[in-house]
């Protein structure tokens, strides 16, 4: 499911701020940014996200921030600045150019003050660090939590004109095989010139095709799964993986259904049935 979450501390003046972005995935994919020098707690990082989220492309990002964020030490290039002021000396001296080289000059010269990396010792932070990250894993788990209500209420919608479907194809299941009766009835007095065929060889035809087309065993399934289904989006676990597989099964039966029943009314029922189960499949894989 798609998120946002962001998080703060802080602790002796060094600010971490931690966001997580989380898009709509099968798996769980997570990427992590750390600031230079901080990797050796991107697995603790990665176990804190996992904690709250099981599927989605996960992408966090920890940055520094406050008066220690730099974690910078600023050094003189002695030789350099000595170097510089012998320049400015020799250039006034033979081009007889009056002024004096100043402090601010010596300051701004690239070559003089130079700013070096100091590497933190990311153990030593990592508590502030990890609750900043924890404080994002609750603002992503309220908002994915927000959208997963809409997700469910917008299944439950949606399983429910599947079970009509299916309520619609028991109701036809049996006048399937009376159909098929009578049309071959009629068939075969036209075959045979007007002379009724005889009632033995008919019920036989007729008790070959009831068994053929039976569909009562895939509709009793059918309903099982969409009972299942209903079940697990009332749970507060992780439940897409489960959701998942009772669509693929669902879908196996009304493939299934649509073979057997040789019926053009319930084929009608079963289009309408696998588009409910596409559009339940695509929403199912945005969930947790």
């Amino acid at each position: 499911m798609t998120g946002y979450g962001r998080g703060e501390s802080d602790a002796e003046g060094v600010g971490f701020t931690a966001e997580i972005r989380s898009v709509n995935h099968r798996f769980l994919e997570m990427t992590v940014k750390l600031p230079s020098g901080w990797g050796a707690l991107e697995e603790e990082v990665k176990r804190r996200v996992r904690r709250w989220v099981r599927r989605g492309r996960v992408d966090v990002t920890v940055t520094l921030n406050g008066d220690g964020a730099a974690f910078r030490k600023l050094t003189v290039d002695w030789e350099a600045a000595e170097s510089l002021l012998q320049a400015s000396r020799e250039l006034t001296e033979r081009l007889g150019i009056t002024g004096e080289l100043t402090l601010g000059d010596l300051l701004h010269h690239p070559e003089v003050l130079k700013a070096e990396e100091r590497m933190p010792n990311p153990e030593g932070w990592k508590t502030p660090l990890l609750g900043a990250v924890e404080q994002a894993c609750q603002s992503l788990s309220k908002m994915r939590r927000r959208e997963g209500r809409v997700l469910a209420e917008d299944l439950m919608h949606r399983i429910g004109v599947l079970e009509q479907r299916v309520e619609e194809i028991r109701s036809r299941a049996p006048q399937v095989v009376s159909d098929y009766r009578g049309r071959l009835e009629e068939r075969i007095r036209e075959l045979l010139g007007g002379v009724d065929p005889e009632p033995d060889r008919l019920l036989t035809e007729a008790a070959l095709f009831a068994d053929k087309s039976d569909i009562q065993e895939e509709l009793t399934r059918l309903s099982s799964h969409i009972g299942q289904f209903r079940e697990a989006l009332r749970q507060e676990k992780p439940v897409g993986r489960r959701l998942e597989f009772l669509l693929q099964e669902m879908n196996r039966e009304v493939n299934t259904i649509g073979s057997k029943a040789n019926d053009a009314q319930i084929a009608g029922k079963v289009v309408d049935s696998k588009s409910e189960l596409e559009k339940m499949r695509e929403q199912v894989q945005n969930i947790e």
